[in-house]
């Protein structure tokens, strides 16, 4: 029995080389952090340490906000993440692409290798053109397209503006989304009811609707869920209904479009600091505390996710349809 556990010298050896090629190869799904390098071996850090931590200072903006103007601007990892040609040749389309994860995501395409066009509110055009900046920055095709995603007209037009100017598309991320505090379902007007369901619930649904038809197997549809999908907040009524759907339209279409090659994944945020806070969609008391209540004691920067939007979008994440991957802190689910 004693020698059915003992490998051959060769068999050793073998092992070992299946290992370091494995590593040499294998992508790194944390990219996106700010490691430091010494002697060519990355140092960890320490989570809790990263980040600024609260208490933040009050800092409402109008809707939608312009992260350009917090205090402190949120990290969407433009000094920090590095490519590995993980998506060389793809083509997005990014909703929200000019703030928070939507940036996030518009920047680690890039560089990865992938041409991409970015939606967002004709307000927010002053962060737009950092991120399209960023973008050419990296010798890829960038594609800056604003307006309303409340309009079914203008969602249809985003999807084939974005196919004209990339060449193709193969990759969605519906990322855009309205929040709005409001303690009492009383106070809920049936005007903001709306903004919320179209921004959030219907703009996905028209985008992917008139995409599908150019999406070849292979391609990726990615949904922004949220935490409030599982634990919603009192103050969120409106927000936390549309991510439970949008988790539901994930895993749904997934069962759809799997046949047909095409995966769709969920990414779930905790509490990330991005200009969704400071345009009404927290209590001022909650937006400067924001993030406290995590086990590292702040809230999650943008950058934080972006290898997360990577790793769904990746070819080798093949294997990956109808899952939700959350990144909150050590709080909330999944």
């Amino acid at each position: 029995m004693e020698n059915e556990h003992k490998m051959t010298r060769r068999q050793a050896v073998a092992g070992l080389g299946t290992t370091l090629a494995a590593v040499a190869v294998s992508p790194v799904l944390g990219a996106s952090n700010k490691p430091s390098v010494a002697d060519g071996a990355a140092k960890i850090s320490d989570p809790t340490k990263l980040y600024p931590k609260p208490p933040f200072k009050s800092q409402p903006q109008p809707w939608p906000g312009l992260q350009s103007k917090m205090d402190p601007v949120p990290d969407c990892g433009e000094t920090s993440y590095k490519g590995s040609g993980r998506l060389m040749g793809r083509k997005a389309l990014i909703t929200g692409g000019d703030s928070g994860m939507g940036r996030a995501a518009a920047i680690a395409y890039a560089r990865e290798g992938a041409d991409v066009a970015i939606n967002y509110y004709p307000t927010e055009e002053q962060d737009a053109q950092e991120v399209i900046a960023l973008i050419k920055k990296e010798g890829r095709k960038a594609i800056a397209i604003p307006g309303d995603l409340r309009s079914e007209d203008f969602c249809k037009s985003l999807v084939q503006k974005a196919i004209a100017g990339l060449g193709g598309l193969d990759i969605i991320v519906s990322n855009a989304g309205r929040q709005q505090s409001i303690n009492s379902i009383v106070d809920v007007t049936t005007e903001e009811f709306d903004s919320t369901m179209k921004t959030n619930i219907y703009a996905p649904f028209w985008i992917i609707r008139e995409a599908l038809p150019h999406l070849q197997p292979g391609s990726a549809i990615i949904g922004t869920t949220s935490e409030q999908a599982y634990d919603p907040s009192p103050d969120l009524y409106a927000y936390a209904q549309t991510k439970a759907a949008t988790m539901n339209y994930v895993k749904s279409l997934a069962k759809q479009l799997g046949p047909k090659g095409i995966r769709v994944n969920g990414v779930a945020p905790g509490p990330i600091w991005t200009a969704l806070q400071i345009s009404g969609g927290a209590q001022p008391e909650k937006q400067q505390m924001f993030g406290s209540w995590t086990v590292l004691g702040r809230p999650g920067q943008p950058a934080e996710l972006a290898s997360i939007y990577v790793q769904l979008a990746a070819a080798d994440a093949s294997f990956a349809s109808g899952q939700v991957y959350g990144s909150s802190g050590g709080v909330g689910q999944p």
